[in-house]
């Protein structure tokens, strides 16, 4: 994790990332105009869908593009239990174990998202979908021709399986996905029925239908949590190729697959081997891009991008930099606070934490005046709230005003500006009367509560460079008398202290996608979620109005009461400050090897570079690369 964004994207397994798409048009929901038990190509929860049943491609494809050549990089971005800097399993479907990134590309659900739509899917083993009248019960057909890479076709046995055990046996984030799955049934060979609790809303339902499938007769005489590595059988276009545990791994793309050929596929996924070099140190990644062992970085860490990209290869331009669009999805880096731990349940401990950090002054100093100073956790999105509520967040906010702080009925929480030196007296000021308030009072240079015992703050980081960046928010900390420290541990020991939120502090980030739903926004800030392994509630919320808040997210019915449920739930976090914004990126900085093929404009929403460059050898030749 470096100052900046290293975003945890799960586009690439659909609507598993359980999160949210911008408000903009409000029209009908597609499944309107559409008779209960029409097959159709594809769903959308609150909009149009932009590709008909006949579409040849998606539009950010290209099917023109050479096959071939490989692309080898460090990942910026990962799902579920895997890490970016080490591995330890090919088991990315449960919570134990770190598994490679892109290990995704082996799979397959029975539809897929795209990249240029906010909340459309569309059918990928299935061929059509069809929907009662109530909204409970989805009827798949999957494609005849779908095959798993053993050459084993892929059967609604398959689908069934695969559906009960991750949401029995599955990293938390495929089980809430799954939570209201009533059933699933294989009603004949390719024919399978999901049936719905009913408590589901649409959008749940939809996040639900991207889950990868898997063989079951795989797991015939194995446990599905598992580990090691024996390569689970996906129908996805890749497949392992060279590893060495901790080091490397290398997808090779399949000649046999089934769907090369399908719209969905057709001009995505051009090159042959996708390499993936794991580092624990940010410096080494840098290291082996200049010297081109590996050929694309997006990079996080402003000084490397204001000081370190000046080398041989760029001045000749054989490397190019350039900065694209983020993504259209809102973001989320955040300091989480672990209310687990009593010295952090006051609220008035938290505001004054964050008046510890001096962004003025680290934007100028450390930064190079690269970054903003975040003010919500769904930044880039219609759900950041503005000014005094909305009568319409009003009506949503009244009912709960008991358990809400009463700041949130007023002008909404923003982030304190200060005078850039470092060490604002007057923030520190204010920082001092709130932990007075809560209950920490001096004695000599440290601070105590009623029974004597010392504040302490461990911040636990795994990237030196937080240390360069957050060291003289950890001085400002001790000047108010916390014990405050940075402990550097190693990516294994780090996942596995937040898996069990055995923390004081830690820096998070996350790019929502999708449509949020009340399942999702819980995974992050439900009550339900505080004290389950391996959820994304790392500061421990458990508010009754957090909870209220995310059922009418899960109630609402079109975008417009969606945002209106979105902003309300932001006015709350921002004055709980469960989670402290920390600061943001206005783009997406990369450099690469000029070797490669893309088209001008990114998608956006997503940006798996992997999928969508290709190999130029004209331009790999001209840069020595071929």
């Amino acid at each position: 994790m470096s100052e900046s964004f290293r975003i945890l994207s799960r586009r690439d397994f659909g609507k598993l990332a359980l999160g949210a798409a911008a408000a903009s048009a409000l029209p009908r929901p597609l499944f309107a105009a559409n008779a209960p038990d029409t097959p159709l190509h594809g769903l959308s929860a609150f909009g149009d869908l932009k590709y008909p049943a006949d579409y040849g491609q998606f539009d950010y494809a290209n099917p023109e593009a050479p096959e071939g050549g490989r692309f080898t990089f460090t990942v910026p971005s990962w799902v579920l239990n895997q890490a970016p800097d080490t591995f330890d399993t090919f088991n990315t479907f449960i919570l134990q174990g770190n598994a490679p990134p892109r290990i995704e590309h082996l799979y397959e659900g029975l539809m897929l998202a795209t990249l240029d739509e906010p909340d459309s899917i569309y059918g990928l083993l299935a061929e059509s979908v069809s929907m009662s009248a109530d909204r409970n019960t989805f009827r798949f057909e999957l494609r005849p021709d779908a095959r798993f890479s053993t050459g084993a076709p892929v059967l609604a046995s398959d689908v069934a399986f695969s559906y009960r055990t991750m949401k029995a046996e599955g990293h938390p984030s495929l089980a809430i996905s799954l939570a209201e799955v009533a059933d699933v049934t294989a009603e004949a060979e390719r024919t399978v029925v999901l049936r719905f609790t009913g408590r589901q809303t649409l959008p749940t339902a939809l996040q639900a239908l991207s889950i990868p499938i898997v063989p079951e007769s795989f797991f015939k005489d194995r446990p599905f949590t598992e580990g090691g590595f024996t390569e689970i059988p996906g129908s996805g276009p890749y497949r392992t190729g060279r590893y060495s545990a901790g080091r490397f791994i290398e997808y090779e793309k399949r000649a046999d697959h089934w769907a090369r050929d399908k719209p969905f596929q057709r001009g995505l996924d051009h090159f042959q081997t996708i390499r993936i070099e794991f580092f624990r140190d940010r410096q080494a990644q840098l290291v082996a891009f200049q010297k081109g062992d590996t050929t694309f970085r997006e990079e996080f860490t402003t000084k490397a991008w204001a000081t370190e990209y000046q080398f041989p290869a760029v001045t000749a331009g054989r490397v190019r930099l350039g900065t694209f669009e983020e993504d259209k999805w809102p973001r989320f880096q955040c300091w989480a606070l672990n209310q687990r731990r009593a010295q952090f349940q006051d609220a008035r401990v938290r505001r004054a934490i964050n008046l510890c950090f001096d962004f003025e002054w680290t934007n100028a100093n450390l930064l190079y005046g690269l970054r903003e100073h975040s003010q919500s956790p769904f930044e880039n999105s219609d759900f950041v709230a503005t000014g005094m509520p909305s009568p319409e967040e009003l009506a949503l906010l009244e009912p709960l005003r008991a358990d809400l702080p009463p700041e949130v009925f007023g002008e909404v929480w923003r982030q304190p500006v200060s005078d850039g030196s470092g060490r604002d007296r007057r923030l520190l000021r204010d920082a001092a009367d709130l932990l007075q308030a809560a209950g920490w009072v001096r004695k000599g240079t440290q601070l105590v509560n009623a029974e004597g015992a010392v504040f302490r703050l461990e911040y636990l980081i795994n990237d030196p460079e937080q240390s360069r960046v957050y060291g003289k928010m950890i001085e400002n900390m001790k000047l108010l008398g916390i014990d405050a420290s940075m402990r550097l541990v190693d990516a294994a020991q780090y996942q596995d202290r937040q898996n069990r939120f055995d923390f004081d502090m830690m820096l998070c980030a996350f790019s929502f996608n999708g449509t949020p739903t009340r399942e999702g926004m819980s995974l992050f800030f439900g009550s339900a979620s505080r004290d389950r392994t391996g959820s994304y509630n790392y500061p421990g919320t458990a508010s009754p109005a957090v909870d209220a808040l995310i059922e009418r997210i899960g109630e609402a019915e079109d975008r417009e009461q969606l945002a209106f449920a979105m902003r309300a739930l932001d006015r709350t976090l921002r004055w709980r400050l469960d989670w402290l914004p920390n600061i943001g990126s206005t783009g997406r900085k990369c450099a690469w090897w000029d070797m490669f093929g893309f088209r001008d404009t990114k998608p956006d929403y997503g940006f798996p570079v992997e999928r969508l460059w290709w190999y130029d050898e004209t331009r790999a030749k001209a840069a020595g690369r071929a």
